[in-house]
């Protein structure tokens, strides 16, 4: 009789602790990137009575083991670009400065220093793309620096009836009499200021043209930097249609006092490699129309916004326009994550059960891709853990039966001997 109460008391405790899990399951039930936990139990060694082997009575229950539910939680869309979420098995790297830590959590803010944290101040881990160092992904003082325009692409009409100008072309006292058509680009030096360049196109004969670079000075004064012959096919070689570029005679770049460029009209069919001369500028019939007009350089940029792809890759949006990559996120996996601790703010740390971590890009094996503008909710299942609850009530009742039963047998006991 006194051995089915400390039975019963087993029970009781055992019971108890799994409540505890439940609620603790229930408590949790809108925390981000939580993980439920499910518990087992065990039995207690057996005792044979009067030494009989066959003969054995048990000693009670207890709670084996209570491991974290690695099943993926719902994801929901927030908007906000540096919330994460993780489609696969991996966690999220995070440090305090003195050790790494795994979160599914992904819940990120950028701190007063610049960088990614969870709400707790823990550090985001990645990839510098730059120099592809690993360490704390941080925003702060992250500029483009400027590129000096070294191309310039053109494509327009310039038309096949327009007459020679009477007037020579003079840089420094232009009127309209002396060209044909004209149109202006804004280039960037290294230090990415702005210039401005005006192209003016002179048709200097028969299906042949001049380009006159002109633009302002250092010391304020207007001056040619150069010109540049284009000429176009006329039609008399059935493989080169006419009107088409023949060649526009940009081996040679176009020196200004702050860089030198190259402009391109298209691949004519007389370059080496030859085109078909219809990629780029023409000289059909039409009026004199551009196009399409790019160049490759910018000026600095200081960073605007952020975008996250499902690879983690982290990329600025600069004040300039240009979209630069900068961080990528590192994920982690686990052979046996289940084993892994609980150690609170979403956190877990390896133990010698979980193995250690295999570090390495989102979208690769199994860490799954990055969600960017999206959170994952917890996986508690509510109507399970009523369930279990139900169950463990109704457990813990019996095993207090079972107590207040024995100390009936041991009162009736007592009261025979008195």
């Amino acid at each position: 009789m006194i051995s089915s109460l400390f039975t019963g008391i087993t029970g009781l405790s055992s019971q108890s602790k799994a409540m505890g899990v439940i609620s603790d399951n229930i408590a949790n039930i809108n925390t981000i990137g939580f993980k439920s936990s499910r518990f087992s139990f065990a039995d207690i060694l057996s005792a044979s009575i009067g030494g009989a082997t066959n003969v054995q009575v048990g000693g009670g229950v207890r709670l084996s083991s209570v491991l974290p539910n690695f099943i993926e939680g719902s994801i929901v869309t927030t908007g906000n670009p540096t919330d994460l979420a993780i489609d696969g098995n991996g966690f999220f790297i995070v440090s305090d400065g003195s050790g790494n830590f795994y979160t599914r959590a992904g819940q990120f803010v950028q701190n007063g220093n610049g960088e990614l944290t969870t709400p707790e101040g823990y550090v985001l881990q990645g990839w510098n793309l730059e120099d592809n160092s690993f360490g704390n992904i941080n925003l702060s003082n992250v500029i483009c620096p400027p590129k000096a325009t070294e191309k310039v692409e053109l494509k327009l009409n310039l038309c096949s009836e327009a007459e020679v100008p009477a007037t020579p072309f003079d840089a420094t006292n232009i009127s309209s009499d002396m060209y044909n058509y004209s149109t202006s680009v804004a280039v960037y030096d290294s230090l990415g200021c702005e210039h401005e360049v005006t192209i003016y196109f002179v048709k200097t004969g028969d299906n042949a043209w001049e380009a006159h670079y002109v633009y302002t000075q250092a010391d304020g004064t207007v001056a040619e930097a150069g010109t540049q012959s284009l000429t176009f096919n006329d039609g008399s070689d059935p493989s080169k249609p006419a009107g088409s570029l023949s060649d526009d005679s940009d081996d040679t770049a176009i020196s200004f006092d702050f860089g030198d460029i190259t402009f391109d009209y298209g691949t004519g069919t007389d370059e080496t490699p030859a085109g078909d001369g219809l990629d780029g500028t023409t000289q059909f019939c039409s009026a004199c129309t551009l196009n399409s007009l790019t160049q490759d350089g910018y000026g600095a940029g200081s960073l605007k916004n952020i975008s996250i792809d499902e690879e983690g890759v982290i990329s600025g949006v600069f004040s300039n326009g240009e979209l630069k990559e900068l961080y990528q996120i590192a994920l982690a996996s686990f052979s046996a994550p289940c084993y892994l601790q609980k150690i609170g703010d979403n956190l877990y740390e390896i133990t010698g059960k979980s193995g250690q971590p295999i570090i390495g890009k989102p979208n690769t094996g199994d860490k799954g891709k990055i969600v960017a503008g999206s959170l994952e909710q917890s996986n508690v299942d509510i109507a399970k853990e009523f369930t279990n609850m139900i169950l463990v009530q109704r457990a813990f009742q019996a095993n207090s039966k079972v107590i207040t039963t024995s100390d009936i047998m041991l009162d009736d006991l007592i009261r025979m001997k008195r």
